[in-house]
């Protein structure tokens, strides 16, 4: 399987998926044109796609989406509730009810030769999802807009040969910063975003072996940065006994294309 996040943050998130047969995208949060010229930088070709699987229906992940699919006519995946806040958000324009799949936390489907596992995770959206995909030989496994982690969150992402994890911000940072008390406390509350800190911690608990993929994603642009959650996550994680040299820990970028990654 291949990976490469072609935005990653609180201003758009799109994320490339594909193994030999199947090209898929995660979430579509910005324009049309940035993703086409993603895909091209990866030498993908846009009407290629063959699924584009929605996580939940806030704007930095489903901007793009009116575009794409009216474009290339490409399946979306999404809960039906998620599907439903879509439908009213009016800058996406008219979309085809033919397009949408309804899919269901913890009920597997294919496309393609790719196996697709949605999860559910705590955010404050419409039945938000996360989504493991995984062909023979290989697992990817990606969580990002949860407040919190638990033993399901943890059951769903382990034995992932790549993992995508948020770290979307620096308490302190967070809480020095210019946002108002009320989105702080939605930033970091139970239905908000993983700091560094709880980052490395679900990242500890789903480390099993050497040399895994792990990229860091969906940072803030005002309240983190990309040294500060690299250095945060790997100095704990080697607190915890783990040896850098073992590590394979990179950050998705904000606004251009992160290298490819397969696995």
């Amino acid at each position: 399987m291949k990976l490469c996040s072609i935005a990653s943050g609180s201003s758009g998130n799109c994320i490339f998926v594909g193994s030999d047969n199947t090209n898929l995208l995660v979430d579509v949060g910005i324009s049309a044109k940035r993703i086409e010229n993603g895909l091209n930088s990866i030498d993908i070709k846009p009407d290629t796609i063959q699924g584009i699987l929605i996580t939940h229906e806030h704007s930095d992940h489903v901007s793009g989406l009116g575009v794409m699919a009216r474009r290339y006519h490409i399946p979306i995946y999404a809960t039906y509730e998620t599907v439903m806040a879509i439908r009213q958000i009016k800058s996406l324009g008219e979309i085809s009810e033919e397009l949408f799949n309804y899919v269901e936390p913890d009920k597997s489907f294919l496309i393609n030769d790719i196996t697709v596992e949605p999860f559910s995770t705590s955010h404050d959206a419409s039945n938000p999802v996360c989504y493991t995909m995984e062909v023979e030989g290989g697992k990817v496994g990606i969580a990002t807009d949860l407040g919190k982690y638990d033993d399901y969150i943890i059951s769903k992402l382990k034995s992932s040969d790549l993992l995508m994890v948020e770290a979307n911000h620096d308490t302190n940072m967070l809480l020095v910063g210019k946002y108002p008390y009320y989105l702080k406390q939605r930033i970091l509350g139970d239905r908000g975003h993983l700091s560094n800190d709880s980052s490395a911690d679900l990242i500890s608990k789903l480390i099993d072996k050497k040399k895994q993929h792990i990229i860091l994603a969906h940072l803030s642009k005002e309240n983190n940065y990309e040294e500060l959650a690299y250095e945060t996550v790997i100095c704990q994680l080697m607190k915890l006994g783990f040896h850098s040299s073992d590590l394979n820990l990179n950050v998705a970028h904000r606004d251009v294309p992160t290298g490819l990654v397969t696995i």
